[in-house]
């Protein structure tokens, strides 16, 4: 994207956050930061569109949380100038283990206790959404959504989502593009491997082709409506673009669920 593009779907996504917001009677927004690149932008975009005093950030930390997020969440409020809270959530995962331990009689499975900590953070954020009357963002992109890479009344809690129509490969345009203008963004969160930090040493990449590969095939066949035939001979492997299709039809229910996204014009 060249710089123009850029600042128009930024500039374009802050006035309709502005819009939103004001539309349904919302003064200030919350959404969790968890030392990802998503979420930062997310956040950094609020606060553009908002004012930094109308935003309000959760860190909602496990034993997977590593330091590294912990000081880059820390630093992005610094540098944005919003409300920033560190929250425990691990003592309630745990509760939650012994619990469905008990109940199905055997220790639930390693998806059932990653999706746990996705769905905690869902609800913590919705209970602050109801004691003070925030809007939550879903702070998902579009790569993820496409291949349903995010939990269900998880991440995908909120009532507006400013990135969802943002591929992930964007998204790392954007958030150069946001910090040419000011340090709004560590360089840490911009070079580092994503991860949903669900569990130890995960990597997006361990369950999904990389960024640039996945959204060159999402958007050739989302966007402009190509044929795997098609795509196959734009030079991707075969075997890859038939997962990613297949993995697209298949999570239509995930995104059928999903907040809205916002669109830039």
């Amino acid at each position: 994207m060249t710089h123009e593009e850029m600042a128009n779907i930024w500039n374009s996504l802050k006035k309709k956050l502005k819009a939103y917001c004001d539309e349904n009677g919302f003064s200030d927004v919350i959404l969790g930061l968890s030392g990802g690149l998503d979420s930062a932008i997310v956040s950094v975009l609020a606060a553009d569109a908002l004012g930094a005093e109308r935003v309000h950030a959760l860190m909602m930390k496990t034993d997977y949380t590593s330091e590294l997020s912990l000081q880059i969440a820390a630093k992005i409020a610094a540098l944005n100038g919003f409300a920033y809270k560190v929250v425990d959530i691990q003592p309630v995962i745990d509760n939650q283990k012994r619990f469905l331990a008990g109940v199905f009689g055997e220790e639930p499975k390693n998806i059932v206790l990653e999706n746990l900590q996705a769905r905690e953070r869902g609800k913590t954020l919705m209970a602050f959404s109801n004691q003070y009357g925030y809007l939550v963002l879903a702070c998902g992109n579009k790569s993820e959504g496409a291949m349903g890479y995010c939990t269900l009344y998880g991440d995908t809690c909120g009532g507006i989502s400013p990135i969802g129509n943002l591929y992930k490969s964007q998204i790392f345009e954007l958030a150069r593009w946001r910090n040419s203008l000011s340090e709004a963004l560590p360089e840490a969160v911009i070079e580092r491997a994503p991860s949903a930090e669900l569990s130890a040493g995960q990597k997006d990449e361990d369950s999904l082709p990389p960024y640039h590969v996945l959204d060159a095939i999402l958007a050739a066949y989302v966007d402009e409506g190509k044929s795997e035939a098609q795509i196959v001979k734009m030079g991707f492997a075969e075997k890859t673009v038939q997962w990613v299709v297949r993995q697209y039809r298949r999570m239509a229910f995930k995104r059928e669920q999903m907040p809205k996204a916002l669109f830039w014009e």
